[in-house]
């Protein structure tokens, strides 16, 4: 055996090891780091079996977004744990669980074996008519041309989640604004890093971007890194969050769905077929669709991690209705 096989077993194996140590550990905090420990392991071995776009969603959403959200649940869920931790289930009642674990798992498997060989795939029909749209990354190309329903989806389901957690905001904090609770002190090495690591992540997030019409990259990846970028200027103190009633901040959230059924609703009446890219204009709209995708995503995931607005006043130059500062401009 050769060290590149080898090596593949020794990451395979410590990623069944973190994953059985993430699911055992009865320590919450401990869980969330075994968790995005998980999560980095997967990105690499999405890479090694040929699937950068795969890996960049992995470490970005799954391990890096996720992760943070996880945290942050974990630092609220911090005082009842040791409560939790002492209703611990009876021996019969997680003897069923393992049951049920286990009928999911061989169902699961006995599906798969009993797939017939070759599979049934349209790889041969996308590939044939992947020229079409003028993109050279087949994973974008998939995914804006013959998943398109789905993409769209998807930014529908970011800001519903948005919109899920404001309603846990009481009546009284309504157009009030998210607050961090992690801030960095004055002339902290945080504040540092964000005024330094700031620009280079931005000009990185929209190359992402910008690469992904013919290499590995697309808005979900470049989107997560400007919400990284943007959460490591606010938890440095150099920034606020927006008020949630800003009409910039709004338009922010709807502007990528807005744009991706505008222009599948123009398919329909050009083409013939919703979400239909007219022939020879696929690809700028494509990216047209991705530039109000990054936006929006950006935006959705930075809200996500801020969490829902608390109760106090408006800040100054807040757009929300009604304030003072509102009503006396002219």
């Amino acid at each position: 055996m050769t060290i590149v096989p080898a090596l593949d077993l020794f990451v395979a194996g410590v990623v069944l090891v973190v994953a059985v140590w993430t699911v055992a550990v009865r320590n919450t905090s401990s869980a969330v780091v075994g968790f995005v420990a998980y999560g980095l392991l997967l990105a690499l071995v999405w890479v090694r079996l040929g699937a950068p776009d795969v890996a960049l969603t992995e470490a970005a959403i799954g391990s890096g977004l996720t992760g943070a959200l996880l945290i942050g649940a974990a630092a609220r869920l911090r005082a009842g744990e040791s409560t939790v931790a002492a209703e611990r289930p009876g021996v019969p009642v997680r003897l069923l669980i393992a049951a049920l674990a286990t009928v999911v798992a061989a169902a699961i498997a006995g599906v798969l074996l009993s797939l017939p060989d070759p599979a049934p795939t349209l790889a041969p029909e996308a590939t044939a008519n992947a020229g079409a749209t003028g993109l050279g990354n087949p994973i974008t190309n998939v995914l804006m041309a013959f998943r398109a329903m789905d993409t769209m989806l998807e930014k529908v389901v970011l800001l519903l989640a948005v919109l899920g957690i404001w309603s846990l905001s009481p009546d009284a904090a309504w157009g009030g604004r998210p607050h961090l609770p992690h801030r960095a002190e004055p002339d902290a090495a945080l504040e540092f890093l964000a005024r330094v690591l700031t620009p280079v992540g931005v000009v990185l997030g929209i190359a992402v971007l910008w690469v992904s019409a013919d290499h590995p990259g697309g808005a979900f990846q470049g989107a997560t890194i400007l919400a990284a970028m943007w959460l490591l200027v606010l938890m440095a103190g150099l920034g606020e969050v927006p008020d949630i009633g800003r009409r910039r901040l709004r338009l922010a959230l709807v502007v990528g769905p807005a744009v991706f059924l505008t222009i599948g609703l123009g398919g329909l009446v050009v083409s013939g077929a919703f979400l239909s890219y007219p022939q020879g204009f696929a690809k700028p709209l494509i990216l047209a669709i991705e530039f109000a995708m990054i936006l929006t995503v950006a935006t959705t995931l930075g809200l996500l991690v801020a969490g829902p607005p608390v109760a106090g006043p408006p800040a100054a130059g807040s757009a929300a209705a009604g304030s003072p500062a509102r009503r006396a401009a002219p």
